[in-house]
């Protein structure tokens, strides 16, 4: 309960952060779409809106708008809007997210047993439909991986290495080299979050579309 509290009210900081900027610098910042009661973003392949009155987020799903006021999209999507760099961009680039850090959030990212690189590696064809349907680019590193634009041209990759009888199935993240100029490294965490949760809402909607004996696309490691 304490935890859930705690997400709770870190969402409610970061709404009432983003409505005391000022919204018009913020949409010529971002070149952004907005009419008078709302702001249009692209993420992760998917149109937000965010209330410009109450900063309530909403995303764009089978012709309507369904709630988007999760804990990671939250945190996620109003960190690149207010905190993004007027003069970022891209050095085209891939660096580990760990190398962003300190060397003990490596824990965090490589565990010994990754419950979601295991599910990748039980539905692999699920796992690369997902990535393409959200606009992802195929990397011809590890066993599966996919470059996937987060937000306002910035990419993010996500790597899957198969497991085998010794090793365990692991997944690894990259970003631009200069994604601190668009995202705070604190924030790359619920991006991380929100992506997997994505992935898997993705691999949901197109589980049984292919027939039994489908197999994984793989490159040589």
């Amino acid at each position: 309960m304490n935890r859930t509290n705690n997400y709770l009210i870190q969402a409610r900081q970061a709404k009432r952060r983003f409505l005391t900027y000022d919204q018009a610098k913020l949409i010529r910042k971002l070149r952004i779409k907005a009419d008078e009661s709302f702001l249009y973003v692209t993420m992760l392949g998917q149109t937000y809106r965010i209330n410009r009155k109450n900063a309530d987020i909403e995303r764009q799903r089978d012709g309507g708008w369904i709630d988007a006021n999760a804990y990671e999209e939250v945190m996620t999507l109003l960190d690149l809007i207010c905190d993004s760099r007027p003069d970022r961009h891209l050095s085209g680039r891939w660096k580990n997210m760990t190398a962003f850090g300190m060397q003990f959030h490596q824990n965090l990212l490589e565990p010994g047993l990754d419950p979601w690189a295991e599910l990748f590696q039980s539905r692999p064809e699920d796992f690369r439909r997902a990535c393409l349907a959200m606009g992802g680019r195929s990397l011809g590193s590890a066993d599966m991986g996919y470059a996937l634009e987060l937000f306002d041209g910035l990419p993010m990759a996500i790597q899957l290495w198969m497991g085998d009888d010794e090793f365990p199935a692991r997944l690894r993240y990259l970003w631009d080299e200069n994604a601190d100029m668009y995202i705070r490294y604190e924030t790359m965490y619920f991006a991380k979050a929100l992506l997997l949760d994505r992935i898997r809402e993705e691999m949901d909607r197109s589980e049984g579309q292919d027939g039994p004996g489908a197999t994984a696309e793989t490159s040589r490691r």
